[in-house]
């Protein structure tokens, strides 16, 4: 039976918010979109990574230090209303929430690529409408025991990069294995330079590059559940940006040292291909396991963002009421069933156009998490200003170079939705996103009329 209570419980530790946020962040986009950024960009993709890194880090930043003056589960969507006004907030909440719900989307279609590797007289179309029911029933339980999950299925792929660095830099310095003779860093230049397709073609990866970094802000969903907010928040938040650019440059770097990047397949995932050619029996199967799992727990992630940010809206008055209770194991029930229904389009989506569903929906996806990058970066400057203003007390943990730093990645963000523009796949992405922001202005407009928005505290 639902219960009415508006309090989510704080029952996730800062190990489970810090894997819970690279399971969210490290999947499709590193596992599988890397292989068809490698083909277009070689070496030079690792500059599109550091660049987009230094983006996330400052966002990641801005949104710590607004974590830490509110810490609560709405987190983007409360900012934005908060510092930027009713109809920000209110965009920025269902944006998020239609990211992520595009996004599992992408993973569950690259599920069905994986097991493909398997079972190729399977249909595209199965692997990922059983793996969204799996992981719709585990989100449905309480959230110790999601976090516990999630923990150990991010911990497996994090496991799994560690080993392809440590495994890759010993083949390169004692050139072992029968990868041992060819394998060194001089194949990151000797294969046409370090930008074999110049800065056009690191420009036209950063589409697949900021969609592989979407999720690093799922800290801010956890907010809400997260014991002892103060401690834990600042401490993830450090931590993730570390590690994911450790994770993403260190595994690529290896991954096109260990085979010239001119040999990698760009429809097979470079890991599964760097692990078989390593001659390790079953290697590249056990891989493969290993990017199904990742898949699964970024899935797994959108769900339990996606139903939080519904309960949040309806908490506010900007989504169906009923949205806004909790089960008896105090999740946002509602909210993820609903999620779950939407995000059976993409298995649709896997028996009309298997060929072009992964770059259509990792397309659409970013519109909606850039949105939420720049409205976490306008909230953060607004939010600066009502500091100095003496409106609201200042936060201990702080972002460097503001607001300069703002409008500058700000603008990054810009260019990469412009980028979106160039090739016909991504370009869906620009013809949905006025229809989308269209239809949240309609909505917004007739919750006004009926008198249902929540009025800002």
């Amino acid at each position: 039976m639902p219960h009415t209570a508006n309090h989510l419980a704080r029952n996730l530790r800062n190990r489970h918010i810090q894997l819970i946020a690279l399971g969210g962040t490290i999947g499709v986009g590193l596992f599988l979109g890397s292989a068809k950024a490698i083909h277009e960009a070689g070496p030079g993709l690792l500059l599109a990574y550091a660049v987009g890194g230094v983006a996330i880090f400052f966002i990641m930043r801005a949104l710590g230090e607004l974590l830490t003056y509110r810490p609560v589960a709405g987190s983007f969507a409360t900012y934005a209303e908060e510092f930027c006004g009713p109809l920000p907030g209110f965009i920025t909440g269902w944006s998020y929430w239609f990211a992520w719900v595009v996004t599992v989307m992408a993973e569950i279609t690259a599920i069905g690529i994986y097991v493909d590797f398997w079972l190729p007289q399977v249909p595209q179309w199965l692997p990922p409408l059983v793996a969204l029911l799996v992981l719709y029933g585990a989100n449905l339980l309480a959230v110790r025991v999601f976090g516990e999950l999630e923990f150990w299925f991010a911990l497996i792929k994090v496991v799994t990069i560690v080993a392809l660095i440590l495994a890759g830099l010993f083949v390169i310095f004692f050139h072992v294995g029968t990868l041992g003779a060819t394998a060194r860093f001089s194949n990151l230049w000797s294969h046409g330079g370090l930008l074999p397709g110049g800065m056009i073609a690191v420009l036209l990866t950063l589409q697949i590059v900021m969609f592989a970094y979407e999720g690093v802000e799922l800290i801010g969903v956890t907010a809400g559940e997260a014991a002892d907010p103060a401690v834990v928040l600042p401490r993830a938040t450090n931590g993730i940006i570390a590690r994911i650019l450790i994770f993403y440059l260190g595994a690529l770097l290896i991954i096109m040292s260990l085979v010239p990047w001119t040999e990698l397949d760009p429809k097979v995932s470079p890991f599964v291909a760097v692990f078989g050619k390593l001659g390790v029996p079953g290697a590249a199967s056990i891989i493969n396991l290993v990017v199904i799992t990742a898949a699964a727990s970024s899935c797994n992630s959108g769900l339990f963002s996606t139903g939080r940010m519904l309960w949040t809206l309806a908490q506010r008055g900007q989504a169906p009421r009923a949205f806004a209770t909790l089960s008896a194991q105090q999740v946002p029930a509602a909210g993820i069933h609903a999620s779950a229904a939407v995000m059976l389009i993409g298995v649709a989506l896997n028996y009309l156009v298997p060929e072009r569903v992964f770059t259509i929906v990792t397309s659409v996806a970013l519109v909606g998490t850039l949105w939420t990058w720049a409205i976490i970066l306008v909230s953060h400057a607004n939010y600066r200003r009502a500091v100095s203003a003496g409106r609201v007390p200042a936060a201990p943990f702080r972002m460097p170079g503001a607001p300069f730093v703002n409008w500058l990645v700000l603008a990054f963000l810009l260019l990469v939705a412009v980028l979106l523009a160039s090739r016909p796949d991504t370009r869906v992405a620009l013809y949905v996103a006025p229809l989308w922001f269209g239809v949240l202005l309609a909505g917004y407009t007739v919750l006004r009329r009926r008198n249902a928005l929540v009025p800002r505290a």
